[in-house]
């Protein structure tokens, strides 16, 4: 076995692992359902918000299918954060894994040290980010360019109905 300085928590392999049994970090990893329910759950607590601030607006008051469509709209916003957030810790993670070096703290940030992989290691990073983090990836890649779409999608209607108004 190769002694390796790095602190046990700080290794790629072990970073996976963590986040891959994290709570917020899980919901890719169990399908496309299991990230869509979540971001559906959280786009339904942030509508009732939305629609709220969305009705103080005056001249939405005579339109409450604009109000509705714009108050609908700005709830993405959540999902959108979460799945931003998920990207980060998902990629923070893969480029981890498929470092051949490995920086690291031994006690704070003002020591921080690089160490080389062993071959062994480099092989079963490589396998985990192909296998297990690539997916969750592209997941993540396709969900977000579907919030992206149901965004410009609905500005265009929310464009459209607003030009439909009396001026």
């Amino acid at each position: 076995m190769v002694s390796c300085p790095v602190p046990p928590e700080q290794r790629p392999c072990e970073e996976y692992t963590q986040l891959s049994r994290s709570w917020f970090f899980a919901w890719p990893q169990a399908g496309m359902a299991g990230l869509l329910r979540p971001l559906l759950v959280s786009w339904l607590l942030l509508l009732p918000l939305t629609l709220l601030v969305a009705s103080g607006s005056v001249s939405l008051r005579h339109s409450p299918v604009l109000m509705a469509a714009l108050g609908a709209l700005a709830a993405l916003a959540l999902p959108l954060l979460l799945l931003v957030r998920q990207w980060l810790g998902w990629s923070y993670v893969n480029r981890r894994l498929l470092a051949e070096r490995i920086s690291y703290e031994e006690s704070g940030w003002y020591d921080g040290q690089v160490w080389e992989k062993p071959l062994a290691w480099r092989q079963q990073d490589l396998l985990i980010a192909q296998h297990e983090v690539r997916p969750v990836l592209l997941r993540l890649r396709q969900t977000t360019g579907g919030v992206a779409a149901l965004l410009l999608v609905g500005g265009g209607i929310c464009q459209a109905l607003g030009s439909l108004l009396p001026a």
